[in-house]
């Protein structure tokens, strides 16, 4: 059977294009199909990617209903583009990463097309199999109840940019580290926790750190502002103030419910991202609005 993709049909993404979707609720599920032993002598993966072997994306099919996915390979070739095709032809919303992982390959892709792609890449992840994280399996985190701030944020950062699959525990203090070992989940934001508080840095601060993320300038800027809310150093970020002010808020609000405070806090934490994003990028906007403004453009 014939399985060459039309030419009149793009099914491709641009590495610019996924890296603005990436780290947003909406993003699309990203799917690692290198074969095997490119998989496993790699120490990356694309920023909240899970691993399936080429020869298993029919069954990947069957483990729930359609979505939008991109699946990726190594350069952008055959691999992931028959990836692709084969979950079209399934009912999903599926497209390949233009350049793959390495953004093209020298000698077989034009110098063009090669430049294009690396210019603007999406987030890459360092696989960590002590913290659970190589794209095979979801994995568990672990922390003290009654959030406020960094286990929040914390917890925010895993499902945006490392694993959107995990899950998340709050226990008692006492009871942290006897839980993550029965559970084999990862403890953070508490001595002895492989991810805490390092110095003056938050365990949002260790986290991008153990995952190659802190070069994102968006994350270092939010992280900036987590630390400033949670060690009570306000000055530090102009957004720290209303960050502690929200999330004390909702710490009220869900006295009793741990898992529902992190629902609550996500869409304020994707709000802070894309404000971050813009910062970055220059983009500066300010609330002018002033009483007599509307009366002046009356007739």
């Amino acid at each position: 059977m014939d399985t060459a993709i039309p030419t009149h049909i793009s099914l491709s993404i641009s590495p610019r294009e996924l890296a603005e979707r990436v780290g947003s609720p909406g993003a699309p599920t990203l799917i690692d199909v290198r074969r095997p032993a490119r998989f496993a002598d790699s120490p990356h993966l694309l920023a909240t990617a899970q691993w399936c072997a080429p020869d298993a994306v029919a069954s990947l099919t069957l483990s729930g209903p359609p979505r939008e996915v991109v699946v990726y390979c190594v350069h952008g070739h055959e691999v992931s583009q028959q990836a692709a095709l084969a979950l079209r032809q399934a009912g999903w919303n599926a497209r390949f990463l233009a350049g793959g992982l390495e953004g093209g390959e020298p000698g077989v892709d034009t110098p063009q097309d090669i430049a294009e792609w690396r210019a603007v890449r999406p987030p890459t992840l360092r696989k960590r199999a002590d913290l659970g994280v190589q794209g095979l399996q979801p994995s568990t985190w672990i922390t003290r109840e009654r959030p406020k701030i960094d286990r929040i944020a914390c917890a925010w950062l895993v499902r945006r940019f490392i694993d959107p699959r995990a899950t998340f525990v709050y226990a008692p203090a006492a009871d942290v580290l006897t839980q993550a070992a029965q559970r084999g989940a990862v403890a953070f934001d508490l001595p002895g926790a492989p991810i805490s508080h390092e110095g003056e840095f938050c365990s949002f601060d260790a986290l991008l750190r153990a995952f190659d993320l802190q070069h994102d300038p968006a994350l270092s800027a939010l992280a900036r502002t987590v630390r400033a809310a949670d060690t009570d150093r306000l000055d530090l970020a102009p957004p720290a103030a209303g960050l502690l002010a929200v999330s004390l808020g909702l710490s009220v609000l869900h006295t009793n419910d741990d898992l529902a405070m992190l629902a609550a806090a996500m869409p304020v934490y994707d709000a802070l991202y894309a404000w971050c994003r813009l910062e970055a990028r220059g983009v500066t906007e300010h609330h002018t609005w002033t009483p007599d403004t509307p009366k002046a453009a009356q007739p």
